[in-house]
């Protein structure tokens, strides 16, 4: 059977990819790190529409953590495997750069960036054995794209993203596994709820936040066979504000 994993599952984005791939008939890994209650709430909406769902509790900047986790998972699961992976993982540590903290440069880089090299290391082999490939959809932003002030840290983390995303697609195309990344701007999430919403409103063409819901329709026309043949790409949904 083939599984999607979605990193940082419990809300927010994460939450409503869950929701939507399990949708589409997938059985769903939901990983958190410390919001056990969100991800139950998750697993049980799953559930409760028919689909299935587990839990992976691991912090994905922590590569022992990752590798003891996906390892156990594993062995629990020997003729399944993660066909496709939703590297949502992130924090938000914002400040000027000249009064950053080095601990929350880190520990940004540390959940995009390192996150995304040990969970898709530990995914991939299995992806490129099989004959059917895999899926690998990694969320980048906005601030990526164009560089945020207040989000050196942010920005960097997911810029390396965009240009991992598309190292990582000439790769493994041959062996069938693609590789995008999607870009949101503004959407309305945990992670946006603290900014000044009215005020950013302005500045997006559309003058709206975007849904969560939004972008898992996004995610989750990137991992159907409809999107077999895009790679290497990094799709923005912004509401115009920034093309």
């Amino acid at each position: 059977m083939k599984y999607a994993l979605v990193t940082g599952g419990s809300r927010g984005l994460g939450r409503a990819v869950c929701l939507r791939l399990a949708a589409e008939g997938l059985p769903v890994v939901v990983n958190y790190q410390s919001n056990a209650s969100a991800a139950e709430e998750v697993k049980a909406q799953i559930e409760a529409m028919g689909g299935q769902a587990e839990l992976l509790p691991f912090n994905v900047g922590d590569e022992d953590a990752v590798e003891a986790a996906l390892s156990a998972w594993q062995d629990a699961h020997p003729d399944d495997y993660i066909a496709y992976l939703v590297n949502n993982a992130g924090i938000r540590r914002d400040n000027l750069m000249f009064m950053m903290p080095s601990a929350d440069w880190h520990a940004v880089l540390a959940t995009s960036l390192d996150g995304f090299y040990y969970v898709t290391k530990r995914c991939l082999p299995k992806m490129m054995m099989r004959k059917h490939g895999g899926r690998i959809v990694n969320m980048a932003s906005l601030s990526g794209l164009k560089g945020m002030p207040g989000q050196t840290n942010y920005s960097a983390a997911k810029a390396a993203l965009i240009g991992a995303t598309k190292a990582l697609a000439q790769e493994c195309a041959a062996r069938g596994v693609t590789v995008n990344a999607v870009a949101p701007g503004f959407i309305e999430t945990d992670m946006t709820k603290d900014l000044p919403v009215d005020e950013l409103k302005k500045l997006v063409p559309m003058n709206r936040f975007g849904k969560p819901e939004e972008v898992a329709d996004l995610v989750a026309f990137l991992v159907s066979d409809k999107a077999a043949y895009i790679t290497g790409e990094v799709i923005s949904i912004n509401g115009g504000l920034h093309t």
